[in-house]
């Protein structure tokens, strides 16, 4: 789990991103979660953006790309979800 510091850490680097994925209408399926995992292990930090025709709430879809990458949620703001996972391979980002 991350702590209050390292989310605020998390949450100003990726004030700069564009969201890389968009969640629409089929809401979020194993496909997604794959790109997602394989983003986070390049990246791992993301933005991903819930469009307006998502069935799902946004802390629905938030939840599910969590448990099916194995992500920490950073936050959720607007229609926007901010993920984090550590990188095995290629780790850029230093955690206060």
């Amino acid at each position: 789990m991350l702590t209050g510091k390292q989310k605020r850490f998390l949450r100003s680097k990726a004030h700069h991103l564009n969201p890389i994925f968009q969640v629409g209408k089929g809401g979020v399926n194993e496909n997604m979660v794959k790109q997602i995992s394989e983003a986070l292990e390049a990246r791992e930090l993301i933005k991903v953006s819930v469009l307006q025709n998502c069935e799902e709430d946004r802390d629905t879809v938030g939840e599910s790309l969590k448990k099916g990458a194995g992500a920490e949620l950073v936050q959720i703001i607007g229609n926007t979800i901010v993920l984090y996972k550590e990188s095995k391979e290629n780790k850029q980002i230093q955690l206060p």
